[in-house]
């Protein structure tokens, strides 16, 4: 599916740009592949690798037996995979901040202990302590690309296990028609959850049909190891076929509804982030 929904790089960032930005990351020893982002490097490059990697990780659950082997089916992105430094220093998660340097502020989120819930239109709802969790379903690595709306990208290895192995668990009914995702809500942790005219807790949605895909999955960690904090530790979802913001970060409950649920971008800027949000170099994204 990734090779006939990539946009080129040319299409994305003016060449000049994308020029320019290679030659300084040469510089820095990361060489032309490392990220496809905006103006602005020199902001995230701001600290060590050891520092802003080291900010993200913790003793995460099973992270005695990562790494895990690569399934082959997801092995090739047709990209170089992009180095663990550079996107650990540049990312989304709004919970912590509005600029891409989270690794900066996510020192207070205690990702253990954690649980996740699965509920609503399901025969069988269950709690898993995110150890179990890891341990219940075989986990696989996949190497997937990441697309935002802001015409950046990188390419991931992630572990985890296919969604559609904790819903066929859960046994959805017959009602049931699309998946609700909820971040977590913690305001001592998270600052920008303070502001509380946003709709927080961050949530996000697909269809039933969507989230049975083959392709979406549930990640617990990244490069071999647990997830940093930056990127939705302990467990968050990976849609690569949709923009970044459908793939909910530290995801602390599912629930099956029947009718569509609302989002939070979806809700704050409808007309910048749809609800299907599915990539698409032909359809024009506002963004």
């Amino acid at each position: 599916m990734s090779g006939n929904l990539n946009r080129p790089e040319r299409e994305v960032t003016p060449e000049s740009a994308v020029i320019n930005r290679r030659r300084w990351l040469k510089r820095v020893g990361y060489g032309a592949t490392a990220l496809a982002a905006g103006g602005g490097a020199w902001l995230w490059y701001q600290g060590t690798d050891k520092e802003v990697i080291g900010r993200g990780k913790y003793i995460g659950p099973g992270a005695d037996f990562y790494p895990f082997a690569v399934n082959p089916q997801f092995s090739d992105a047709e990209r170089a995979v992009s180095p663990e430094a550079a996107i650990a220093r540049y990312c989304n998660f709004y919970e912590f901040s509005s600029t891409k340097q989270v690794w900066r502020y996510v020192a207070p989120f205690q990702p253990i202990p954690w649980s996740l819930e699965v509920t609503g239109l399901v025969a069988k709802p269950k709690t898993y302590d995110i150890d179990d969790l890891v341990r219940t379903f075989p986990l696989e690595e996949r190497i997937y690309r990441h697309r935002c709306v802001e015409t950046w990208a990188m390419v991931v290895p992630w572990t985890g296990f296919p969604l559609t192995d904790l819903l066929r668990a859960a046994e959805p009914l017959p009602a049931a028609r699309f998946v609700r995702f909820v971040g977590f809500d913690r305001p001592t942790e998270a600052s920008r959850q303070t502001k509380r005219s946003e709709p927080w807790p961050y949530t996000e949605g697909l269809t039933l049909a969507e989230a049975t895909n083959e392709l979406a999955f549930l990640a617990t960690g990244m490069y071999g190891h647990p997830l940093l904090k930056q990127h939705g530790a302990p467990i968050r979802l990976v849609v690569p076929w949709k923009y970044g913001y459908k793939s909910a970060k530290s995801i602390v409950r599912i629930e099956l509804t029947e009718k569509q649920p609302a989002t939070f971008w979806n809700t704050l800027v409808p007309w910048e982030y749809d609800f299907q949000a599915n990539v698409n170099p032909r359809l024009p994204q506002p963004r």
